[in-house]
């Protein structure tokens, strides 16, 4: 097919095979297919936006595996369906169900027994989710808007914004939000919480 990608640090590379999944075969460079998935992305956060869901609705695999296909099914064949395969990252392909459920089911203790400050439920949350690794790609993207979900439309707070006021190159925002993560897998979720809300 002849698609150019080069990644960012910390980014899930597409396979060769995985590249023949897209939608849109006149794709060519990492910057055409970012601006097609962004633009999906933005169609599935307004949608979000003038919806009202229930918590039980929110946390279920239906919702999840719904909202991912929203964000990137006008540019992939494989969107809303879980990985099939194994990555660098995430839990073995046939484990995903059973512990997107166990997620769900904790997720669901934590906000009926106030087990946690909502942020934290919504990070942890997060954090978890894209540790799952559910999706051949955009987990990242995809467990950062479930955040924002859980944040805006449970908890009715503001949602996250993710970096965006630490007035640093871009690629020092990408490398802080990965040591976030890596300091959440110590299950210290103070420096995520942060990096969610600067």
């Amino acid at each position: 097919m002849g698609l150019n990608l080069s990644f960012s640090y910390g980014q899930t590379p597409l396979s060769p095979e995985g590249q023949d999944d897209l939608k849109i075969y006149s794709i060519s460079t990492k910057e055409e297919l970012d601006a097609l998935e962004q633009e999906n992305i933005e169609e599935a956060s307004q949608w979000i936006l003038n919806k009202k869901f229930s918590y039980t609705k929110i946390l279920s695999e239906a919702f999840i595996k719904d909202l991912h296909n929203r964000m990137y099914g006008n540019v992939w064949k494989w969107a809303g369906k879980f990985r099939n395969s194994e990555k660098n990252i995430g839990c073995k392909s046939y484990l995903i169900p059973s512990l997107l459920k166990q997620l769900l089911d904790d997720t669901l203790f934590w906000i009926e027994n106030e087990s946690y400050h909502p942020d934290e439920i919504a990070i942890r949350f997060k954090h978890r989710l894209v540790s799952i690794h559910c999706f051949p790609n955009g987990n990242g993207r995809h467990s950062r808007l479930m955040a924002d979900i859980i944040i805006s439309k449970i908890f009715n707070l503001n949602t996250f914004t993710w970096g965006k006021y630490n007035n640093l190159p871009l690629e020092d925002i990408r490398k802080l939000y990965i040591h976030s993560l890596r300091e959440a897998d110590n299950n210290n979720f103070e420096h995520l919480i942060s990096f969610a809300k600067s």
